[in-house]
């Protein structure tokens, strides 16, 4: 496998129906919406997508959530500790960083990719190495104000034994009525060479951000009312890149059409060629 020796830029657009694309625990889990009503998707909730996704291709993914854990350790310290050569390093008093680093990149996917932090307690003083990965996405943007709709649900039955009224017990759903959200995203080849980043790691990511939503279901997220329509795949020619990855995402356009858009149909989708850099477009699954 070869390391990635050209610089990526990509860009997702995505619509979001009647779901909640990434609820704000500090805001009652409304939604997630900027001061100026502009709705957002953190980039750590895009990430955690494309893990899954990852980890849906057969990839070995280190940060895996509790709902879709594919092996038996219950937290980051007891994953790592199943790798038989980070746990000698754990246990050994100096504890080489780069080692350490390029053992758990070797292991998993996403550290290679995202980076990851590992701060560890240990007999010999504890571990503590950050690892930089060259995958760099932003958070997602809606291209107009979103609409958000919340309804109040019941509880028809009782948690606990011993209590009377448990059918009227109020709560809140709240949903985007129609978004068009766009993100973007880079891949860095200086970062990809000290984390071993692959050319394959890269089509791989590419290949999640096409089905970004799948197999993503869940109460906020009904199947079906998130969709990626396109990915937009820059590789450059060079390890620096042609561009700078600001003017390459300037280059998408996305515009409405329609005062009140209610789809994807109702955007003007323009992409600005610059001379030596094509996109690569492919739709969403």
């Amino acid at each position: 496998m070869s390391i990635l020796d050209k610089k990526i830029d990509f860009a997702v657009i995505l619509s979001v129906n009647n779901a909640n694309p990434n609820g704000d625990p500090l805001n009652g889990n409304r939604p997630r919406q900027n001061y100026d009503g502009y709705g957002e998707i953190s980039d750590v909730a895009i990430k955690r997508k494309i893990r899954n996704r990852l980890q849906d291709m057969g990839e070995s993914i280190f940060v895996q959530s509790n709902d879709r854990k594919a092996d038996e350790f219950g937290s980051l310290r007891e994953r790592a500790d199943g790798n038989s050569e980070l746990r000698q390093l754990m246990k050994s008093k100096s504890i080489s960083s780069e080692q350490f680093a390029s053992i758990a990149c070797q292991e998993w996917i996403d550290v290679r990719g995202f980076g990851q932090v590992f701060a560890f307690k240990g007999t010999g003083g504890g571990v503590s190495v950050g690892v930089r990965g060259p995958v760099s996405i932003h958070t997602a943007r809606s291209v107009d104000p979103i609409d958000i709709s919340s309804m109040q649900i019941t509880k028809s039955v009782n948690s606990e034994p011993g209590k009377e009224r448990g059918s009227d017990t109020m709560g809140m759903k709240h949903r985007v009525d129609f978004g068009l959200y766009v993100f973007y995203g880079s891949i860095n080849t200086q970062l990809a060479e000290k984390t071993g980043f692959t050319n394959e790691d890269a089509e791989k990511i590419k290949e999640s951000l096409i089905s970004l939503f799948e197999n993503d279901l869940s109460s906020a997220r009904p199947e079906g009312s998130m969709e990626v329509h396109q990915v937009y795949w820059w590789k450059h020619h060079s390890k620096l890149g042609q561009y700078s990855s600001a003017k390459v995402h300037r280059s998408l356009q996305v515009r409405p059409k329609a005062e009140e858009p209610k789809s994807f149909d109702d955007y003007a989708i323009e992409l600005y060629e610059l001379d030596g850099l094509k996109a690569e477009v492919l739709d969403g699954r």
